[in-house]
């Protein structure tokens, strides 16, 4: 049922003098500096590779060598990971997790069904065909019907959505046990229109409505947020109430599963399929890799009671999961964690009726991404105004934030400039002239001399590409392991796009990767915002 009061819920003491950094004063360094710092180094680099590759050239082409084995040898490291990931995964979905739980409970464990979810769904413009499939599978869950609260989260811009929820819940109240909704007004002072502050207006109308005049213990709820098109493992909410109830340290913990990008892999381009491979095998393989540090993204869940000690979600973030974390994070003094569920969810990848809309889709969802390069100052500003927090553990927290950041602006800046600028000055450093590859008479004898005689940057680079390539063709190859059972079979075309999506992987990345995220950093530097723009999943190609 929809909530009664539209007002929010009267401060808490821990909400007083709160600034927009989650912390008491302002910071002493201002939100725009921190916020434009990946920015910052990315035209740095930029302008640094430059004059580089006409003054020192040979010093660039080995900076580049160097940035591109790191990422030669973090494939290998992801394609390790992910093979690690996909048989935890067999392992997961063979357990009985009720029968686990009675197996290992302890006397300090919660009762199973005193575990309660409350699942929030924000959505915005989303379909009714969307939402429903999204209800189904959710309503297929263990004991949906006596332990999972829906909240649907609707945004008050979008046309007819109190109509929307009101249909919604009138369809599904007898699959959960609640189906609340909430309509978040456009417009409030200090918003952005972004999906975080329609998760804290939710939230707060739950503790206003709900929480405060029901029997439902807040210790023992699960905050889960999810995108609307995410499709959850049926063992998924059972798992999480087995590690929820057995968890001694179940408020300061987060709980992350793998995301599929299989959704509607079908009806995605086959071109583009290559570009959900791959983040479908590296988001695995960050949490199934012991040396890398796994962070939540997309649909994760916490505790109720975290989220109030961590001041709710922010109502100025369009990338929330990091930016929670990190909240969270300084809130417990540093003790946070975040623990696997390896049971997949499916997602959605953008479409596009053509391989231009694909494209031009995919990079918005990128630049909204993106926007996640805000977490560097931000985790930097907390850092600051908590210098008791800094530590070994936090640095690295920091190091792993600002690695795919940089790697992704500044990075591929270093390695794309660094490895082509210096030959357009200086085509003598070239490993193959091509001016005497036209007149040699044996032309692969020479391009093997060449090579051999050239400088060691250029085998480094060949080496690196080469052992990329490859991997790319092993994600390929897990990939289709996994996916979905298609309804019709390949056709010729769509099979030779596919290959042919493999030697094009380089210009799709520069296309709706590394583009749009330095656009994003760029805008952040110059204090240019970005609104929330939701992007098409639903075309056919």
């Amino acid at each position: 049922m929809p909530y009664r009061s539209s007002n929010p819920r009267p401060p808490r003491p821990s909400d007083v003098g709160r600034s927009i950094w989650g912390g008491a004063p302002l910071p002493p360094i201002p939100e725009r500096v921190l916020d434009g710092i990946p920015g910052f180094i990315a035209w740095l680099a930029l302008l640094v590779s430059i004059a580089s590759a006409v003054a020192f050239p040979l010093t660039l082409m080995l900076t580049a060598a160097l940035v591109a084995s790191y990422s030669a040898f973090r494939f290998f490291l992801a394609g390790i990971a992910n093979a690690i990931g996909i048989r935890r995964i067999k392992e997961w979905e063979s357990i009985d997790w009720h029968q686990k739980y009675l197996a290992d409970r302890k006397p300090g464990s919660l009762d199973w069904d005193s575990v309660h979810h409350l699942v929030v769904i924000p959505n915005y413009n989303e379909s009714m065909k969307v939402l429903g499939r999204t209800l189904d599978q959710l309503g297929r869950q263990r004991n949906a019907k006596t332990q999972i609260s829906v909240l649907l989260a609707m945004e008050g811009a979008e046309p007819d959505s109190y109509q929307k929820a009101q249909s919604l819940h009138r369809e599904y109240e007898d699959q959960f046990a609640n189906v609340y909704f909430t309509v978040h007004p456009r417009g409030l002072i200090g918003e952005m229109q972004c999906k975080s502050a329609n998760l804290s207006w939710a939230v707060n109308r739950f503790l206003e409505n709900v929480v405060d005049e029901s029997f439902l213990n807040p210790d023992y709820i699960v905050i889960t947020t999810m995108d609307a098109d995410t499709r959850w493992h049926d063992n998924h909410f059972a798992a999480l109430t087995y590690h929820f109830a057995l968890s001694e340290n179940r408020h300061r913990t987060f709980w992350q599963a793998p995301i599929r990008y299989h959704g509607n892999i079908w009806q995605v381009n086959p071109l583009m399929r290559i570009i959900n491979t791959y983040a479908t095998a590296f988001e695995l393989a960050y949490l199934a890799a012991p040396w890398w540090m796994a962070m939540p993204m997309s649909s994760y869940s916490l505790s109720l009671k975290l989220l109030e000690q961590s001041g709710n979600w922010d109502t100025d973030v369009i990338a929330d999961e990091w930016h929670m974390l990190i909240k969270a994070y300084f809130a417990t003094g540093g003790h946070v964690e975040l623990q696997h569920i390896y049971l997949p969810f499916l997602a959605d990848s953008t479409t596009g009726s053509n391989i231009f809309e694909s494209i031009r889709n995919r990079y918005s969802q990128t630049l909204r991404h993106a926007w996640g390069s805000k977490e560097v100052g931000y985790m930097l500003a907390k850092l600051i105004e908590n210098p008791q927090v800094v530590s070994l553990a936090s640095l690295k927290l920091l190091l792993r934030i600002a690695h795919d950041i940089l790697l992704a602006g500044a990075g591929w800046i270093i390695l794309t400039v660094g490895s082509q600028l210096p030959v357009f000055f200086h085509p003598d450093i070239a490993p193959v002239k091509m001016d005497r590859l036209f007149a040699a008479g044996d032309k692969l004898v020479y391009v093997a001399e060449g090579f051999a005689s050239s400088h060691p940057a250029w085998t480094m680079l060949a080496i690196s590409g080469l052992i990329m390539l490859i991997l790319v063709v092993v994600y390929q190859v897990q990939d289709y392991r996994i996916r979905p059972p298609r309804v019709a079979p390949y056709t010729l075309t769509e099979s030779l796009l596919e290959l042919l999506s493999i030697p094009f992987m380089l210009v799709l990345t520069l296309l709706v990767v590394a583009l749009p995220t330095l656009v994003a950093q760029t805008r952040l530097l110059l204090g240019i915002p970005l609104q929330f723009i939701v992007t098409d999943k639903s075309a056919d190609p």
